[in-house]
């Protein structure tokens, strides 16, 4: 497993553990993040900055899926459902704008699949 730089470029920290098998759904994006009445502010976030609707929900999970390998993940609290994670990464979307997205993940303790269980634009990178 390679170590990369956190986002900030700070110390080194490992990906995700299994990120080459991580779950994105896309319902999580079209039932939630890109959903304008159930997540009206994330939802406008990304169709603003990057250009992510659920018309092209399908590039958005593809470039997390590209860079998630790129970042380091931080464990976060198990709340008694398995471990948790968080991955900022830098995106480049649709716009050409890019954004700090924040993505957080589960390893389920039943299953033992890692998966997506939100994502949000933490910041937009300046000059964009």
């Amino acid at each position: 497993m390679k170590m990369r730089h956190n986002w900030l470029g700070g110390d080194v920290m490992r990906p995700l553990p299994d990120y080459e098998r991580a779950i994105i759904p896309i319902e999580k994006f079209t039932q939630y993040i890109l959903d304008p009445i159930r997540s009206k502010g994330k939802a406008v976030a990304f169709e603003r900055v990057l250009g992510y609707n659920i018309r092209n929900v399908d590039r958005l999970i593809e470039n997390i899926r590209a860079n998630l390998g790129n970042y380091g993940a931080t464990e976060k609290e198990d709340k008694g459902y398995g471990p948790t994670y968080e991955v900022i990464m830098e995106l480049t979307g649709e716009t050409g704008r890019q954004a700090n997205v924040l993505t957080a993940w589960i390893t389920d303790n039943t299953s033992g699949e890692i998966r997506l269980v939100s994502a949000y634009i933490k910041n937009v990178k300046e000059g964009n």
